[in-house]
């Protein structure tokens, strides 16, 4: 093991997102199929999110598994199995339950499921994976309840974001998000009575104000699965003439949406809330990053934190990151889904972000088992361009241990204001 690798190895992690949900994480009833239908793994067969061409009514991600065989795992392992996704997962599994030909095969997978089975029974095997994986704390998105207290339901070491998708879909009780959240929903269960547009308002103000009570962090806007993300200049007339209707039109179920995702990004400027953002790889016509770069001008006291790389826009989102200074870069999810693009990003990154602190790390991940493929994936992609970097002279290795130890925790302390 090299010098770097072997000091990455010890470096504890500071996760900034996954998708840790009571419902999944610490579900007893887990099958080694579950763990591939339940990860992204599980997108080399459906796509989770429909098209704005589609309608599903669930979430594949989130429906029970057919019993596992190996002709429902052969499609992943066999099929798919040079996909990254599959690789780093049946890696990580392999890692965790030992598997000596370090393969799920047809001829160990019966035993492996039951291995699996038996240990999900167990509620110290989850926290036990996560230790494995040397993470300390944890900011989840729970997105099928944005209100949840992610410390009183998944332990202390989490945290969470509050998605404000179903507020941007707030015109009227019917309408909701890709995920089938209501806004008017949450206002029940908040207590506020939605008799106007302007209580609407201090639906969304309430909501922010009552983040620290419930261990949230960020607010995160994932409306690249929903719509378009430029967001206009706010036009608060015509968002307001959506209010009420059950299908108002295009013209003011944009403005409704752009005036809501304003308001959050001036209320988390005020509060000093990190604002979270996905990029790239959704509705993949208007997920560009520099369809949100207007959105960031406007609100220079607000933080973005700009997810994925905006695969497959990672140089552009770069130059926005140099330019507008109110910019960090999440590099959750890319090392999953090619390394060597990974590689060569976050060589380009450390060359043109203007300082050390805009890089953080995080799992996006359903089930711990992936969780800890992520990490390890990441600690060794990471530990290979650092070295390179010291080896072609580009800064020395105490140059690298600053930058890594900023990357896995100290930079995400910082940001989100939590201690080690």
């Amino acid at each position: 093991m090299s010098r770097m690798h072997s000091y990455l190895s010890k470096l504890s992690l500071f996760d900034v997102h996954e998708h840790h949900m009571p419902g999944i994480l610490l579900n007893r009833e887990v099958s080694l199929l579950d763990l591939f239908r339940q990860s992204y793994a599980g997108w080399t067969q459906e796509r989770p999110y429909p098209l704005l061409s589609e309608s599903r009514s669930d979430d594949p991600m989130l429906v029970a598994a057919p019993e596992t065989r190996w002709e429902t795992l052969a499609p992943f392992l066999e099929h798919s199995g040079s996909n990254s996704f599959v690789r780093n997962l049946e890696a990580g599994i392999c890692d965790l339950y030992e598997i000596e030909e370090g393969r799920i095969t047809s001829s160990n997978w019966k035993e492996l499921d039951r291995r699996v089975q038996l240990n999900h029974r167990n509620p110290e095997w989850v926290p036990s994976v996560l230790d494995r994986a040397g993470i300390s704390r944890i900011v989840t998105d729970p997105y099928d309840d944005p209100l949840m207290d992610a410390a009183g339901s998944l332990g202390s070491r989490y945290h969470s974001v509050v998605r404000i998708n179903s507020f941007a879909f707030g015109w009227h009780p019917d309408s909701k998000d890709h995920n089938g959240n209501s806004a008017h929903e949450f206002a029940e269960r908040m207590g506020v009575e939605l008799s106007g547009f302007d209580d609407y308002i201090k639906l969304m103000e309430k909501t922010v104000d009552s983040m620290k009570g419930l261990n949230q962090v960020a607010l995160k806007n994932a409306l690249a699965y929903d719509r378009d993300i430029c967001f206009d200049e706010p036009d608060e007339n015509l968002a307001r003439n959506a209010w009420g209707k059950s299908n108002p039109s295009p013209e003011e179920r944009k403005a409704f949406g752009d005036y809501i995702v304003d308001r959050f990004c001036r209320l988390a400027g005020e509060r000093d809330i990190p604002m979270q953002m996905h990029l790239g790889s959704a509705l993949i016509r208007g997920s560009h990053p520099m369809n949100v770069a207007g959105l960031v001008e406007r609100h220079p006291n607000t933080r973005f934190l700009l997810m994925h790389l905006a695969y497959p826009w990672t140089q552009d989102l770069f130059g926005m990151a140099f330019v507008l200074r109110n910019i960090w870069i999440d590099l959750t999810w890319s090392m999953l889904l090619s390394p060597s693009h990974f590689k060569s990003s976050l060589r380009q990154a450390i060359e043109i972000l203007p300082d050390e602190s805009r890089m953080m790390l995080g799992g996006d991940n359903w089930h711990a088992e992936e969780t800890y493929s992520t990490f390890a994936t990441s600690r060794k992609l990471i530990g290979e361009v650092l070295e390179g970097k010291v080896k072609e002279g580009y800064f020395e290795y105490q140059d690298a241990e600053r930058l890594a130890r900023k990357i896995f925790s100290e930079n995400a302390e910082a940001f989100f204001g939590i201690g080690s």
